[in-house]
C-alpha cells in the first residue's frame, strides 16, 4: 500500500472545538478561538436557517423596517470555521465526547455551549394565531407587517423587551396596552423607587400602561385580565421573560440549576464535565466581585464571556483565565438611552444624580461606600466614569457623588 493510500485512510487527529448556537455567543468564540490562535477545526452549529445575526436591532431596526436583517459581519469560509445551519442540536454524549444532531453526531475535543435563552410563552396562548414572541428575526418579520398596519397591539409585560416593542409600535403608528402583573415596570430588574419614574414614559409616549394586571385568557381579537376587563387586541406581543435554552442537556450530566435552567459554569465558564464550556445567555458564572451567582441575559456579556472561553481551550491546559465582568446593558425607550453596569442586589445604598422626572439623571448604588452599579438616563457619561470606577472598587465621596454637576469620577476618594 502507497505512503499517500495510508494516509487517506489515517483517522483525523486534527482537534476539533465544537460550538453548539451560532447567536452572537457562538460566533465570537469560533472567531475569538482564531484570534487566540487555534489551529485546529471549529464547527459552528445553528439551529435557524439564516446566517448568523445580531438581536438587539430586531426590537428596533428590522422590526420597523428599516433594516432587512442584522448579519454579523464575519467571513466564516477564510477563518476556517465550519458553519452548519438548520441543524439543531438534541443531545450531549461527554463519554464519547460526541454532539448527536439530527443529521448524525459530531465529534469534538472541546464543546462550547451557547444555546442562548428561549422567551417564555404566555401559559394557554402557544400556537395561537396573532400571539407573537419577539426572538428570532423570523419573529420580527412575522411582526413587522402587524405594526405597518397600525394595529390595535397588547403587550404582556412592561420589561426591557416589553418597553421596546411598545416603543417601536408607537413610532409605527400602533394602538398599544401594555398590561404587567407587577406593581411597576421592570419590576424584575430595578427596585420600585427607581422604576415608579419610569412608569410615566409610557403616557408620555401615548401607550397605555396597566400595572397589577393579570392576563385571564387570550381569544382571537381580545385579551381577557383577571379583573374581567376585554382588551382589543389585533396583536398581542409575549415578553414575560426568557430561560436558558438547556433541556437538549437532560441526561449529560452538565449540571443545570433546577431554578433557572441555566448551565452552571464556574469562573473559567467550564461546565460539570471534561472539556465542556458555556457562556452566553444559557449560563450562569460565579462572580467573586458581587459575592453571588450571575445569570446575564444581555448582549454585552455574549460579547465578552466568548474571549475567556476561547483564551482558555487555546490555553489547553495552562492555568485558565477567570471570568469577573461589570456586567452592562442599554435599552432605547420612548426617546430615551438607557444604560446600566453592574449589579445592585448587594448594595446598602442608593443615591440619585440629578432629577428623575426630567430627561437625564442617573442612580448609583454603594457598598461599604464603594460603588457598585449604576444606571444612566441619558446620561452616558456617567455610565463611562462609573463603569470604571466598578471595574476598580473605587469608594465615591457620598455628598459629591449626589451633585449631578460634579463628574462622577471627580466624586472618587
Amino acid at each position: 500500500m502507497s505512503e499517500q493510500s495510508k494516509s487517506s485512510q489515517a483517522p483525523d487527529r486534527t482537534p476539533r472545538v465544537v460550538i453548539v448556537g451560532a447567536g452572537i455567543a457562538g460566533v465570537q468564540t469560533a472567531v475569538a478561538l482564531r484570534e487566540q490562535g487555534w489551529r485546529g477545526a471549529i464547527t459552528l452549529l445553528g439551529d435557524e436557517p439564516h446566517p448568523p445575526y445580531d438581536r438587539p436591532p430586531l426590537s428596533k431596526a428590522v422590526l420597523l423596517g428599516k433594516a432587512e436583517g442584522s448579519t454579523f459581519d464575519v467571513d466564516f469560509a477564510s477563518l476556517g470555521i465550519e458553519l452548519h445551519l438548520g441543524r439543531p442540536v438534541t443531545a450531549l454524549l461527554p463519554d464519547s465526547h460526541v454532539v448527536e444532531t439530527a443529521d448524525g453526531p459530531v465529534p469534538y475535543d472541546y464543546a462550547v455551549l451557547a444555546t442562548g435563552a428561549d422567551p417564555i410563552a404566555l401559559p394557554g396562548s402557544e400556537g395561537m394565531p396573532g400571539v407573537h414572541l419577539l426572538r428570532t428575526l423570523d419573529d420580527a418579520e412575522r411582526l413587522r407587517p402587524v405594526l405597518a398596519a397600525q394595529h390595535e397591539i397588547v403587550v404582556v409585560g412592561a420589561g426591557w423587551i416589553g418597553a421596546e416593542f411598545a416603543t417601536a409600535a408607537r413610532e409605527a403608528g400602533c394602538s398599544v396596552t401594555v398590561v404587567e402583573a407587577a406593581d411597576r415596570p421592570l419590576a424584575g430588574a430595578l427596585p420600585a423607587e427607581v422604576a415608579a419614574h419610569m412608569t410615566g414614559w409610557y403616557t408620555d409616549a401615548g401607550a397605555e400602561l396597566r400595572t397589577g394586571a393579570r392576563v385571564a385568557s387570550v381569544t382571537a381579537g381580545a385579551v381577557t385580565l383577571a379583573d374581567g376587563t376585554t382588551l382589543p387586541a389585533d396583536a398581542v406581543v409575549v415578553g414575560i421573560g426568557a430561560r436558558p435554552a438547556t433541556a437538549w442537556l437532560a441526561g449529560s450530566g452538565v449540571e443545570v440549576s433546577p431554578q433557572d435552567g441555566a448551565v452552571l459554569a464556574d469562573d473559567q465558564l467550564r461546565t460539570s464535565v471534561p472539556d465542556v464550556y458555556a457562556v452566553g445567555d444559557c449560563a450562569s458564572f460565579p462572580s467573586a466581585r458581587y459575592g453571588t451567582r450571575l445569570l446575564i441575559h444581555h448582549w454585552d456579556n455574549a460579547l465578552q464571556g466568548p474571549r475567556t472561553v476561547a483564551e482558555n481551550i487555546a490555553r489547553g491546559d495552562a492555568e485558565g483565565v477567570v471570568y469577573d465582568p461589570v456586567p452592562y446593558f442599554w435599552s432605547e425607550q420612548f426617546g430615551r438611552f438607557v444604560q446600566y453596569a453592574g449589579h445592585h442586589g448587594n448594595a446598602d445604598e442608593l443615591v440619585w444624580r440629578g432629577d428623575p422626572a426630567g430627561a437625564a439623571w442617573s442612580v448609583i448604588w454603594l457598598r461599604d461606600g464603594r460603588l457598585v452599579a449604576l444606571l444612566a438616563v441619558g446620561r452616558p457619561r456617567d455610565l463611562a466614569q462609573g463603569r470604571k470606577l466598578i471595574e476598580r472598587g473605587v469608594v465615591l465621596d457620598r455628598e459629591r457623588a449626589a451633585n449631578a454637576s460634579v463628574p462622577l469620577k471627580a466624586a472618587a476618594v
